[in-house]
């Protein structure tokens, strides 16, 4: 199956360069682009990406609120954000807004291509220490669901947080992958969350899981 990829950056020699890497990548090829956050919006919306490539900070709408208005879709795609600086505090608020993980600008090709292959699978997690480092600056903050989960369900959390896959949680916990699966599913419920990216964000804002 090809990973259908919208592009959404303000410089066109940035999205030039990316489309370059992408499209010459066997299984990936990229469907749209849009040179501000509010272009973004119809380009998904007719192609129906797997995952947009979105740039933070541009003019007429920021990658922080498309990010948000993405992800309220009714069948959303992945966001990848890509950025010039890793502990960028716009960083960490488009994780908050939906954002599936992010990418320094900086990136080697063969990086650019790992990210987009991991976000669009959604069984893991991009860059689980810098998600870590970006939550330890933020105050702990009340989060619903957090006290509702089950001892199990606790344990597949925290080797969330740590980025590890469905295969690899079972692994650790001599289980099924079906069972992780399971799990995986009941935490994103209780927490409210729309991914493993948003759940570790919870476990580290309620403070359920230590980001220091």
């Amino acid at each position: 199956m090809t990973i259908r990829v919208v592009l959404a950056d303000d410089e066109d020699l940035i999205r030039a360069g990316l489309r370059i890497i992408i499209d010459t990548e066997p299984g990936l090829t990229v469907v749209g682009e849009a040179a501000d956050g509010a272009a973004v919006l119809p380009v998904v919306r007719r192609e129906r990406p797997d995952v947009v490539l979105m740039d933070v900070r541009m003019p007429a709408l920021d990658g922080i609120e498309a990010t948000r208005r993405l992800t309220a879709l009714e069948e959303p795609p992945k966001v990848l954000v890509v950025t010039t600086f890793e502990n960028d505090d716009y960083v960490y608020d488009a994780l908050r807004a939906g954002a599936d993980g992010f990418l320094l600008k900086r990136a080697r090709p063969e990086e650019l291509v790992r990210a987009v292959k991991l976000v669009a699978s959604g069984e893991s997690l991009l860059f689980p220490a810098a998600i870590r480092a970006l939550a330890a600056r933020r105050p702990a903050v009340r989060v619903p669901g957090v006290d509702r989960l089950t001892g199990r369900e606790g344990d597949v959390l925290r080797l969330m947080t740590r980025g590890l896959s469905n295969g690899e949680i079972a692994a650790e916990l001599v289980v099924s992958p079906e069972t992780v699966k399971t799990h995986v599913g009941n935490v994103l419920t209780k927490l409210g969350a729309r991914d493993r990216t948003q759940a570790v964000i919870a476990a580290y804002e309620s403070g359920f899981v230590s980001p220091g």
